[in-house]
């Protein structure tokens, strides 16, 4: 009876370890709807500078800001590493171009990158957020 209740116990603790935070699993899904909807096409490179910033919406998604344009950038797995420190130097072949499938940012590698339009990045912001939530 004792194995059992440890047992019982055991897999218990296992199964409450390995959910998913479901407001992360959420804004993941919305992401991919609003890629497969909106039908966005996909680049291979992005030209850079010193002044790019960006900003992380999930472990798998950030929004890529240059001068002029912004990107979607898909990770090829759960980026934790953008909110870790210590910071993980990136590996690109050239030093003011991004290329999907072959550099990293913050050590994760980049599997897709998308350019999107004002709307677009709105809408990409917009998602996760409750109605009202910006007020």
């Amino acid at each position: 009876m004792n194995k059992m209740m440890m047992l019982f116990a055991a897999v218990l603790l296992t199964a409450c370890a390995s959910q998913e935070d479901p407001l992360t699993y959420d804004t993941e899904q919305a992401i991919r709807d609003f890629i497969e909807v909106r039908q966005l096409e996909k680049t291979d490179k992005v030209r850079t500078s010193n002044d790019d910033q960006w900003q992380d919406i999930d472990q798998n998604f950030l929004l890529y800001l240059t001068r002029h344009e912004v990107f979607l950038f898909e990770f090829a797995r759960r980026c934790h590493e953008l909110t870790e420190f210590p910071v993980v130097p990136d590996r690109r072949d050239s030093s003011n171009t991004i290329r999907a499938r072959f550099d990293t940012l913050r050590g994760c590698r980049i599997q897709n990158i998308y350019p999107l339009t004002e709307d677009e990045v709105a809408e990409v912001r917009d998602i996760g957020e409750s109605p009202g939530s910006r007020n």
